[in-house]
């Protein structure tokens, strides 16, 4: 939490500062909800998590109606549920799990990851409104560039006949870095002088790997083979913010 607090004020002061050289700054909090989906159709994304992304937003106006954005955020609770496919699975092989039966996953088992984020968000804004003097205008963002940094990462394994855990360590099989892209649109509106309330979607899809695989699944009967599958999150958010 002292790190939370540090960078959340770092990111303050240091969008206060754009603002004033002219640019605009705000915060948003802004539910979301991820799912994960992989290239392996034997490991195949079922439920999905509902998260949270807060953050301070910068923008830069280099013409009338379009900015560069970007900004310092924090995702909590992404990720979503994947389900082996295969007779035999071994997905966490660089975590110490609670318990070594826990190793090695049966058919149909499930693997709930739970992802926290430092996201740093780079893209472009158009805006635009029924005259230059209305209060409420539509925005659009494409594209938007999001470099992810994991602050933490658990799991949980379900379907295993009595060997259901909860809150594992699984930080190292996760990819430390994560780059994804995304757009948005919604409505601004200015309720008071330098002050502007925003409302919108988001779409953010990761296109890096989440994991760092090295485990192995049984593919037939006593014939064990890599496990090198892909996965990526997608996240919708209802974003909510204000700019002063």
């Amino acid at each position: 939490m002292k790190k939370i607090a540090f960078i959340f004020c770092f990111s303050a002061l240091f969008l206060g500062s754009l603002g004033a050289q002219g640019l605009r700054f705000g915060f948003q909090a802004s539910p979301s909800w991820s799912w994960l989906t992989t290239n392996d159709k034997k490991i195949e994304g079922l439920s999905s998590n509902w998260g949270l992304k807060l953050g301070a937003m910068g923008e830069y106006y280099f013409a009338d109606n379009y900015a560069i954005t970007s900004g310092l955020g924090f995702g909590f609770n992404q990720g979503g549920t994947l389900q082996n496919g295969y007779e035999n699975g071994i997905f966490w092989p660089k975590s110490e799990l609670s318990s070594p039966s826990l190793n090695t996953l049966p058919k149909l088992a499930k693997l709930h990851y739970r992802i926290n984020y430092v996201e740093i968000p780079l893209g472009l804004k158009m805006r635009g409104g029924s005259n230059e003097d209305s209060r409420m205008k539509f925005f659009a963002e494409i594209p938007v560039f999001t470099l992810g940094f994991v602050t933490k990462a658990t799991g949980d394994i379900r379907g295993t006949n009595n060997q259901n855990s909860e809150d594992e360590d699984i930080r190292p099989d996760i990819n430390g870095v994560s780059l994804s892209w995304g757009l948005g649109g919604g409505i601004e509106y200015e309720f008071a002088t330098n002050a502007t309330m925003v409302a919108g979607l988001t779409y953010q899809q990761q296109f890096t790997d989440l994991t760092k695989n090295g485990g192995s699944v049984e593919k037939s009967a006593n014939f064990w083979d890599k496990e090198d599958s892909k996965a990526t999150t997608g996240v919708i958010a209802l974003k909510l913010g204000i700019f002063f």
